[in-house]
């Protein structure tokens, strides 16, 4: 049985990503892992087998895990809620780096400072997840500075 705070977290992430992000964190074919505050309000989403999908805020606002990133960068068009590096990054990235502007080639037209992205190679997979420091046009225009704070890497599947 799912889980009766599904349906507004959904709504939650497809005010934060865009139409489809909710259906694609929270598909309604599948059983969650919602743990939940003392008082009742849900803090983290994980699938059935234990993998977290979001962390929820005190704002509100979803934070990604790695398994949501995955789904996110696999259901929302390119390069909808992600950054987008290459080859020069990708094994700092996997091992928890944080992102760097100069090494950003494509990312999110709509991200601002603050929101949750995955970070993905140019091939498409998924390299991290964390929160921009930029906003979009700035991780494009900036050869310096941090464009995301990387909160968790992805190791690579062999």
């Amino acid at each position: 049985m799912q889980d009766a705070g599904i349906p507004a977290l959904r709504t939650v992430a497809a005010y934060q990503y865009g139409a489809g992000a909710g259906r694609a964190l929270f598909p309604d074919d599948e059983d969650f892992r919602v743990r939940r505050s003392t008082t009742g309000r849900p803090q983290q989403v994980a699938r059935a087998d234990g993998q977290r999908l979001v962390s929820v805020g005190m704002d509100g606002r979803l934070t990604l895990g790695p398994a949501g990133g995955r789904r996110l960068a696999d259901a929302l068009d390119y390069p909808a809620a992600r950054v987008v590096v290459g080859d020069e990054s990708e094994p700092f990235v996997r091992d928890g780096k944080n992102v760097f502007a100069k090494f950003v080639q494509a990312v999110d037209g709509d991200a601002r400072q603050g929101d949750e992205l995955a970070v993905v190679h140019e091939n498409g997979d998924l390299l991290a997840v964390g929160r921009a420091e930029l906003d979009a046009q700035s991780m494009l225009d900036f050869e310096a500075g941090m464009a995301v704070k990387v909160r968790a890497g992805v190791e690579a599947d062999d």
